[in-house]
């Protein structure tokens, strides 16, 4: 072979040769970087490169699922816990943020640090698909209630939830609870042009209404009515004229009291109540149902009497005594003298209160010359249980205890003529807190004497309301009783259970218990305690202390989710 052949065959082999490695080096090239792409990578290419796979190890934490009736949270740098559960509490099933709070803390491997990083995925528990609808729960009239009474900021809290449970636990039936109270602010989400913006302390009615039905106990939504301070500052055309100076009337020098008799007035509480009773509420409460009964009455101006002489404005103006055949009054059985020799029980008998019906002694005055306040009253009340009625709701309304003595001044002050009450609604409660009756009866300190008052104000109400003795017609009386220390020196467990006893002998139908401060230690003593006297005392139709009705249906299902 010659020596060019020779050249030409090794130049040939050589570029073959580097063309192979060439091709070689992109090849291996190629698969470390597809290997440094993938998460996982095969097993042939981790084989040839197990020392480069081995230096760098690839993690992935879990993501986090919704399950059915959560949602997941995406949080920002700084955010904190009760922020986003003051957020969510609308779509939840919760009650309080509190509550919803720990729930979350819970579900996320019950953390105890608030504070999130950025972007860090927590679990909210509690989801609604939909808001909650309640609906009411209709019971007769006559339905036994054995109730606390519950501001609206209280209801709406943690210590207002262990409150009503623990109401439960000793025997409670019910709870009565604020919507509107007697400085006029509104508790509840409710949009009606003489409101405006307002403080909600109760954000879910319905809510709320499920958590007492669930607790098997009866809801009674408080409207406290015509005395109403923050509608009179937003709209003084709508309050009480003064006379003299032609702005609003004051009582005892506090801008109170709108005027009962104009209708803006009487459509708003109506429209308020109506829509409460919508929201699940199985008893709508009327308190201050009534004109204002202190303060200067001569300078208090009303929009019923537009039109009358200033001669019969009020009707209080009287001249002598007389006697009206047709009033329905109660007055004291003449008493008779301790008999020689007769028995403790005879003599207690006689000692005891006895009333009967007959004329009563009014004051005389000019024939009235237009409507009364009585009659305003009376109106409001026929229009409002016009409206409620047909919802299945029962209407009750709160008068004052003393009206049971149908004194004349009382009555026209007020407006509160209880025969014509009663007949537009289902329940009369009476405040007969036995502290309230001083300068009543001869007697010092009202409030040391429960049974007294108490049995006297119910004797009353009861011929009063119920004139033929037939309680199985007509309204119903459930008395408000005293469960606070006012003006007593005896308030106690035995205190509490003398009211209620003798509430129950005198016809009365259940019982509301008044604390202001929502402090019901007493009668959370007198509960279990009167309950096992009950089974003691004989015939299971007529307990000592009350029947014990319950709520005819119950719900089994928790609102919460169980923890």
């Amino acid at each position: 072979m010659r020596l060019s052949s020779v050249r030409i065959i090794t130049g040939v082999s050589g570029l073959f040769f580097a063309t192979a490695a060439w091709q070689m080096a992109s090849r291996s090239s190629s698969d470390f970087t597809a290997q440094a792409q993938t998460v996982k990578p095969t097993a042939a290419t981790a084989a040839q490169f197990h020392p480069v796979s081995a230096s760098i190890p690839v993690t992935t934490k879990p993501a986090l699922v919704a399950a059915p009736g959560t949602e997941i949270y995406t949080a920002k740098r700084g955010e904190a816990i009760p922020t986003i559960a003051r957020r969510y509490l609308g779509r939840t099933s919760y009650l309080t943020s509190s509550q919803l709070a720990d729930a979350i803390r819970h579900s996320n491997g019950d953390r105890t640090a608030n504070i999130l990083k950025a972007n860090e995925n927590i679990i909210i528990p509690g989801i609604l698909s939909a808001p909650v609808i309640e609906k009411t729960i209709p019971v007769p009239k006559d339905f036994e209630v054995r109730a606390i009474y519950l501001t609206g900021i209280m209801a709406a809290s943690d210590h207002g939830l262990r409150i009503i449970r623990h109401w439960r636990e000793v025997g409670g039936n019910a709870v009565v609870f604020d919507i509107k109270d007697s400085d006029g602010s509104v508790n509840i989400p409710f949009e009606h042009p003489l409101l405006g913006q307002h403080q909600v302390y109760i954000h879910d009615v319905p809510k709320l209404v499920r958590f007492l039905h669930q607790q098997n106990m009866h809801a009674i939504a408080r409207i406290a009515i015509f005395r109403d301070e923050r509608l009179v500052k937003e709209h003084p055309e709508l309050a009480v004229q003064s006379r003299r100076n032609h702005q609003a009337w004051r009582e005892n020098g506090k801008l109170v009291w709108t005027d009962p008799s104009q209708p803006k007035v009487q459509d708003y509480n109506i429209a308020l109540a109506r829509h409460v009773a919508q929201l699940g509420a199985d008893e709508i409460q009327f308190d201050y149902v009534r004109f204002p009964a202190e303060g200067d009455q001569k300078d208090a101006s009303f929009a019923y009497q537009s039109g009358q002489p200033e001669a019969s404005q009020l009707d209080t103006q009287t001249t002598q005594a007389a006697v009206s055949n047709n009033s329905t009054c109660v007055i004291p059985v003449p008493k008779h003298h301790k008999k020689k020799g007769a028995t403790e029980a005879e003599t207690d008998a006689n000692q005891a209160p006895q009333l009967q019906k007959g004329p009563c002694p009014i004051a005389a005055k000019s024939a009235p010359r237009g409507p009364q306040r009585s009659d305003v009253i009376t109106a409001f009340l026929k229009k409002a249980y016009a409206e409620l009625h047909p919802t299945g709701v029962l209407l009750s309304l709160d008068v004052f205890g003393v009206m049971a003595w149908q004194r004349q001044v009382d009555l026209s002050h007020t407006g509160q003529d209880i025969v014509g009450m009663a007949h537009y609604c289902d329940v009369l409660s009476p405040m007969i807190y036995p502290s309230h009756f001083f300068g009543m009866d001869n007697i010092a300190h009202p409030g040391d004497e429960p049974a007294h008052f108490i049995g006297e104000s119910m004797d009353r109400f009861e011929l009063i309301t119920h004139p033929d003795g037939n309680r199985s017609s007509g309204v119903v009386i459930r008395p408000w009783l005293q469960a606070f220390r006012w003006r007593t020196k005896t308030y106690s467990p035995e205190y509490i259970k003398v009211q209620v006893e003798t509430a129950r002998n005198k016809g009365g139908i259940g019982f509301l218990f008044w604390n202001a401060a929502n402090d019901y230690s007493k009668p959370y003593e007198a509960m279990p305690e009167m309950k096992s006297a009950n089974a003691k005392t004989g015939p299971k139709d007529n307990p000592k202390y009350f029947r014990g009705d319950e709520l005819p249906t119950s719900t089994q299902a928790a609102l919460t989710p169980a923890k």
